[in-house]
């Protein structure tokens, strides 16, 4: 059986690091903090061929899901400036933005 601790501690003269908390994720979308549940999306849909994955809170892909065709989404890529000229995407994170990082809500349908 393995002792549980030694009392010579072979890494005693390396300087302590404290746990510093971690910085938070924010929402590729919105700019909030992630809350618990955090959402990888893909800004250019996967089958228009996109990679890259962005962070997001699961509201914010709702609202670009029921705005925007994969079309529309690939042509955008990983610019949130052109999603959010959009006045409906404008106003549901202007909407957003003083909400709890996990706040939660039903989305209107697709609205094409």
């Amino acid at each position: 059986m393995a002792r549980k601790s030694s009392k010579y501690d072979p890494y005693d003269h390396l300087p302590q690091e404290d746990e510093a908390p971690a910085a938070p994720v924010l929402c590729w979308l919105c700019g909030r903090p992630t809350g618990k549940t955090i959402v990888w999306h893909h800004p250019v849909p996967k089958s228009r061929g996109g990679r890259d994955v962005v962070p997001m809170h699961s509201i914010c892909q709702q609202t670009l899901i029921a705005n925007f065709t994969n079309s529309e989404l690939q042509r955008h890529g990983m610019e949130v400036a052109g999603l959010l000229d959009n006045p409906n995407v404008r106003k549901f994170v202007d909407w957003v933005a003083n909400k709890d990082p996990d706040f939660t809500a039903t989305i209107a349908k697709k609205q094409r």
